[in-house]
């Protein structure tokens, strides 16, 4: 006996069967739900046990859970269950502080690299520290300077004395020495790190013009290399 055709109902013969999807087909009636294309068995896609061309395939999509009440209850659930063991990783991980970062390669090349910059900047604050200690105040400069310049002119003959001999201070600017200077001409004096400079007056712009009262020489001097006091 031939069976029925899963479209059309009527007997199918062999000569004209086609086997698919758990029935059996005329060849004309084995085509898409939707467009009525004929399928064959190499492009056909089935759905429900009907055939469909790739155009006209249904496409699946997620059902809609109903909020029945033991689906409410159950969610509920979970929400407890979830803030309970939030809470509890909580008070494990309490007081432990920060998280541990992996020692790569790169973490301890970079770690390597701040130690250096932290040993250089520590030993720069220290020479400048050692520097500023071992250095006495200027006012013990200026009296240390003072008496050095004395004794050198008490060793000195009367002429050379005479000819050191400066005019004392007119009750000018005073300035301080912030940095050494080395005369670079004749009409220049040269400084030293805290030596005072009394009677200054401005020139020209950068030059002043004053007495260096631990070597008594006058004459010029750059404006940055001292401060007024």
């Amino acid at each position: 006996m031939n069976p029925p055709c899963g479209r059309c109902n009527k007997p199918v013969y062999p000569t004209e069967k086609i086997n698919c999807l758990d029935k059996y087909w005329h060849k004309g009636c084995f085509s898409c739900e939707v467009c009525k294309m004929a399928l064959s068995m190499n492009n056909y896609k089935g759905f429900e046990k009907k055939p469909y061309c790739t155009m006209h395939y249904p496409k699946t999509s997620f059902t809609i859970v109903t909020d029945t009440p033991e689906n409410l209850r159950l969610k509920q659930q979970s929400l407890l269950n979830s803030q309970a063991l939030y809470k509890e990783d909580f008070e494990k991980n309490k007081g432990k502080g920060f998280s541990v970062v992996v020692d790569t390669p790169e973490m301890q090349r970079l770690k390597k690299t701040q130690d250096q910059i932290s040993n250089i900047k520590y030993h720069e604050e220290f020479e400048k520290s050692k520097t500023r200690s071992d250095a006495p105040p200027p006012e013990n400069r200026q009296e240390q300077e003072l008496q050095a310049s004395n004794s050198e002119r008490s060793n000195q003959p009367a002429g050379q004395m005479r000819q050191a001999v400066v005019s004392p201070p007119t009750g000018g600017k005073r300035y301080q020495a912030l940095y050494s200077y080395v005369a670079a001409e004749a009409d220049e004096v040269s400084l030293q790190e805290g030596d005072l400079v009394s009677d200054v007056e401005p020139i020209d712009e950068g030059w002043l013009f004053g007495c260096n009262q631990r070597t008594g020489k006058r004459g010029m001097l750059p404006a940055n290399y001292v401060r007024p006091i």
